[in-house]
């Protein structure tokens, strides 16, 4: 195996840590905390969820160039999820779209095809959107762990590091 492969992989592994990890923090919810929102301006924790559920998909969307109005198609899909179990399935299957995506990528085309989203001027290399995707699911499934801190669960690191 080459080195940008080895690359390639931990990363899409560290991101399947963080899919999984999530999608057991996601089975936690009681019903009834989901609409738990810690400040008016912050997401309520079914928002958060749904957002952090929708990553793989919306993000693989977004680095493949989408138009902005397929984006928000996705993430509404997304946002109408009822359940922690709809969230689940959802995450996984657009983390298998996202990981072969990149799976299927030549190494020159993961290290210098560039592709620019609606909202930036300047492109950014598909390296550079994996590590990009691999933060976003992390930033997000921290404040999830602490909404369900907060909330009083009895969460710990054995939950995220599973």
């Amino acid at each position: 195996m080459n080195a940008v492969h080895t690359m390639r992989d931990v990363l899409l592994h560290e991101m399947e840590t963080g899919v999984r990890s999530t999608c057991l923090l996601f089975e936690k919810v009681k019903e009834s905390d989901w609409s738990y929102r810690p400040a008016d301006n912050m997401r309520s924790l079914k928002e958060l969820a749904c957002h952090l559920a929708a990553i793989p998909e919306s993000d693989l969307a977004i680095m493949q160039e989408k138009k902005q109005s397929d984006i928000a198609v996705i993430e509404n899909r997304y946002g109408d999820f009822q359940s922690a179990d709809d969230m689940t399935q959802a995450m996984k299957t657009g983390f298998e779209q996202l990981k072969t995506y990149f799976v299927s990528m030549s190494d020159q085309a993961l290290l210098t095809k560039k592709t620019t989203p609606f909202y930036l001027e300047e492109g950014m290399t598909q390296s550079r959107w994996l590590a990009e995707t691999l933060t976003h699911i992390f930033h997000h499934r921290a404040q999830l762990f602490n909404y369900l801190k907060q909330l009083g669960y009895q969460v710990s690191m054995f939950d995220l590091y599973i």
